[in-house]
């Protein structure tokens, strides 16, 4: 079993609770209400929501999210008809970069919500259960700077991050005293080359639902490779 020492672990349930106390928005009061895990619960017991956005560019101060999916699961099953999928009207304009990128046209969101509109029910699907991501600071970041400007309060929740638990394998396997001496390459963290060493299957990128999926998907690979069913919570959530 594979053993990391976060330095970024929080007592996740005691935050959530004094979040409980200082929320003045109701939809986050009742989100933080809901609670979380206990540091100790094992990873078998522990019910999962992979969580995803396409968003205008990469800085959350100045762009938006214009996509969300998001899929429930545990380390047996990925519930794929429970998956939820979202187009929102952007805070800033499109830019043709990225159009290339995710394909999400202005005719795409003509019609698409503003995000307080569906933020109750994404907070429900998000509520109880430890969010899973690729590259926390999309995720985590835009939300909370999004919500800060439209309801002047913003959001922190545990997650875990998929990326980061394959950059931490790498860092441990290049420290080993046999790789010192190979030289290789680093090796991509990005989402489809985590994917590909685990095997798993090609998707295409940068669709919000497909990559939901896709990071699930790659959390129960790395869980089956790296940690064991009843590795504790706390050894892999941020």
């Amino acid at each position: 079993m594979t053993n990391f020492n976060n330095p970024e672990i929080l007592n996740w349930q005691a935050f959530l609770e004094l979040k409980v106390q200082n929320s003045k928005d109701r939809r986050l009061h009742d989100f933080y209400h809901a609670g979380t895990y206990h540091n100790e619960t094992p990873l078998s017991d522990i019910e999962f929501v992979a969580l995803d956005f396409e968003t205008t560019g990469l800085d959350s101060e100045q762009n938006s999210i214009i996509s969300i999916g998001l899929v429930p699961f545990t380390l047996q099953r990925i519930l794929c008809r429970k998956a939820k999928q979202w187009y929102l009207t952007p805070q800033d304009k499109l830019q043709e970069n990225s159009i290339i990128i995710h394909g999400i046209t202005h005719s795409d969101l003509q019609d698409a919500p503003d995000l307080l509109l569906i933020l109750e029910q994404l907070l429900n699907e998000l509520a109880g259960k430890v969010v899973v991501v690729h590259y926390r600071h999309i995720e985590r970041d835009f939300l909370d700077h999004t919500l800060r400007m439209l309801i002047n309060e913003g959001i922190m929740f545990p997650l875990i991050d998929t990326m980061q638990i394959e950059a931490n394998i790498h860092r441990a396997q290049s420290q080993s005293l046999f790789n010192l001496f190979k030289r290789k390459r680093p090796h991509s963290i990005r989402l489809a080359n985590s994917r590909e060493r685990y095997n798993l299957p090609v998707y295409a990128p940068h669709d919000a639902l497909t990559d939901a999926i896709a990071t699930a998907e790659l959390l129960q690979a790395q869980i089956k490779y790296h940690f064991s069913p009843d590795t504790a919570i706390k050894n892999l959530w941020l």
